[in-house]
């Protein structure tokens, strides 16, 4: 019996551990692609400009600016892309009725 108690022990120990050691490695994924949309968005990358936007508006991965926010989404709107004037003029709608992202 108390060998049974070892082994769950054991076993909920590994868990643990693994499940500790992924948390970690996707945490440090999610930050290289944050990473790496900054880049891409500087280039002039419209997608990128508005996923970047999105992160910083619902505050994913990185801290919720609204001023960076609207940053992204208005470099994006005067690439011409017309999504992305369409989520320019939805956010700042929304921050007018709001006075949040």
């Amino acid at each position: 019996m108390d060998n049974i108690e070892l082994y769950a022990i054991g076993i909920l120990f590994l868990f643990t551990l693994w499940f500790i050691v992924n948390t970690v490695k996707y945490y440090h994924g999610e930050k290289r692609k944050i990473k790496n949309l900054h880049r891409f968005a500087k280039e002039g990358e419209v997608k990128a400009q508005q996923n970047l936007a999105k992160h910083y508006q619902k505050g994913n991965m990185v801290k919720k600016n609204c001023e960076k926010a609207a940053f992204w989404y208005q470099k994006a709107a005067f690439s011409g892309d017309s999504e992305a004037k369409g989520h320019l003029q939805n956010f700042l709608e929304k921050h007018k009725q709001k006075n949040k992202c």
